[in-house]
């Protein structure tokens, strides 16, 4: 009796013992940008379930999805028929394709992360397009006084109080009304070409705290350039507690391009955002075409520019598909590796249909499931 007691006790105790080799508590993010652009997956509710099923399929649980692009909403919005006249992306009429990709990903288990992609841009290669044309005032201006362009988009100006007030509405639209998991700006948001800073509102507030100077006239300038970069570190400040007082549990996340670059280029301090815990999700875009280059630009997030104790909330963004160009699975295996060697075990790619040229691959590199990380700081 006593044996069988004792018997009994340590089978117990080894099946209550996790085995060494199980995953089911490791947390990571391993998602995919979802577009409106080279991709038809959001024209129909039958593209959107088959590619929900296609990434639950291969181990994916995160969608980030485009939800403002080309000044226009993937679902129907109030704001924008107001301004524009224009409720919905006309292709979309008469759907609500963010609705539907939510409610098809959460009967998966995948998250559904609302990626307002078009961030502070109004236009491309249309002059502005019809939120200048509607807001003139909103527009951001070079040293000449100049619309900013900058690689084919038109600028609204992010310095605006009106223009932030814009965005941010548009954020709390989605928050409000849709079971949406988190908010994501990117490469436009919070974000401006470093060209800008040069209209009557911007002008006049730096004069204002600097006795009367104008703001030197080269945009690089050392100072001028943190000081509208810490105008927006400010206004993404705005967008972590606007989200957080509605609801705690929303994630807001950030996919900036690679610092200093950012910083430089379109006054993005991501760094000093993560510093002061404005960001529970960054996935810098780490877009690089061979793998020494990949290696040593994570490397230097991983040494210089993420703390250690913000590592969790680091998930590199990895380029798949761009025009004709897919990396191949060698250099994909590579970068999934290096990620794996510094504890990092999972990414997010740009962009969906990359992953449709290799199944077989994500299926094999993300047979150990994984899930999603606990990144609400409570």
């Amino acid at each position: 009796m006593n044996n069988i007691f004792l018997t009994v006790i340590f089978i117990s105790i080894l099946i209550s013992i996790p085995s060494c080799n199980a995953q089911v508590n490791r947390q990571a993010v391993r998602g995919v940008w979802l577009t409106n652009v080279d991709s038809e997956v959001l024209n129909s509710k039958e593209n959107i379930v088959e590619a929900v099923n296609l990434l639950d399929e291969l181990g994916f649980n995160t969608i980030f999805v485009v939800t403002w692009n080309k000044a226009m909403t993937s679902y129907p919005s109030k704001i924008m028929k107001e301004l524009t006249g224009v409720e919905i992306d006309t292709l979309y009429t008469g759907r609500d394709p963010l609705k539907e990709l939510i409610d098809e990903a959460h009967n998966k288990n995948i998250k559904v992360i609302a990626w307002f992609e078009f961030g502070f841009s109004s236009s491309f290669e249309l002059n502005g397009g019809a939120i200048i044309e509607r807001k003139p005032d909103w527009a951001a201006e070079d040293v000449k006084g100049n619309l900013v362009q900058k690689n084919g988009f038109e600028w609204m100006n992010g310095f605006h109080p009106e223009v932030q007030d814009f965005l941010l509405s548009l954020i709390m639209e989605v928050v409000e009304n849709y079971d949406i998991d988190g908010v994501q700006g990117d490469d436009r948001l919070p974000a401006l070409p470093s060209e800008a800073g040069y209209d009557e509102y911007t002008v006049s507030l730096f004069k204002s705290q600097h006795d009367g100077q104008e703001p030197p006239a080269y945009h690089k300038d050392f100072y001028w350039v943190q000081w509208r970069a810490d105008l927006l570190t400010d206004f993404m400040r705005r967008i972590y507690e606007t989200v957080k007082n509605y609801d705690e549990n929303i994630i807001v996340s950030m996919a900036p391009s690679i610092y200093p670059w950012s910083k430089e280029e379109y006054l993005q301090d991501w760094p000093n955002w993560m510093r002061k815990g404005y960001v529970e999700l960054v996935c810098p875009q780490v877009y690089r075409y061979d793998f020494n280059n990949y290696k040593n630009a994570l490397n230097q997030i991983i040494e210089d520019q993420v703390d250690k104790k913000d590592i969790e909330k680091f998930f590199p963004g990895l380029l798949l598909k761009v025009g004709d160009y897919y990396p191949s699975q060698k250099f994909l295996k590579q970068m999934i590796e290096e990620n794996r060697e510094n504890k990092i075990y999972g990414e997010v790619f740009f962009f969906y249909e990359g992953i449709k040229k290799y199944p077989d691959f994500f299926k094999e590199i993300y047979k150990d499931r994984v899930v999603f990380p606990d990144l609400i700081k409570k």
